[in-house]
């Protein structure tokens, strides 16, 4: 297993209820600038048993990134949805949804 999984679950479970980033901002603040792909790919290897809040990351546009109607896609909807972000035609407004962690969260609860 790539050893930066590790970072970039911990990054993403940073993401509050409610809040949502884009795989470069996750890259990003995991101290891996560049790496937006690479944050895709860790999401399909979370371990078993391993909790990761994979449905609050989306393209840098705002778009979820499974095709629009799949079983995927559902089911980031609904769970963003639950947490009372607002999806229309499979976008989110980052404007109004995405996570600006702020120095505290920066200094201390990211590690990177």
């Amino acid at each position: 297993m790539n050893p930066s999984y590790q970072k970039i679950w911990t990054t993403v479970n940073a993401i509050p209820p409610g809040k949502v980033a884009s795989y470069g901002q996750v890259a990003d603040l995991a101290g891996l600038p560049g790496r937006a792909r690479l944050v895709g790919k860790s999401l399909g290897f979370v371990p078993e048993g391993q909790s990761v809040a994979w449905h609050r990351v989306l393209r840098s546009n705002g778009q979820l990134a499974f095709p629009k109607g799949s079983e995927q896609a559902l089911k980031q909807t609904g769970l963003l949805q639950e947490e009372n972000v607002v999806v229309l035609n499979h976008r989110v407004k980052f404007a109004e949804f995405q996570w600006q962690p702020d120095l505290g969260e920066l200094l201390f609860t990211l590690k990177y």
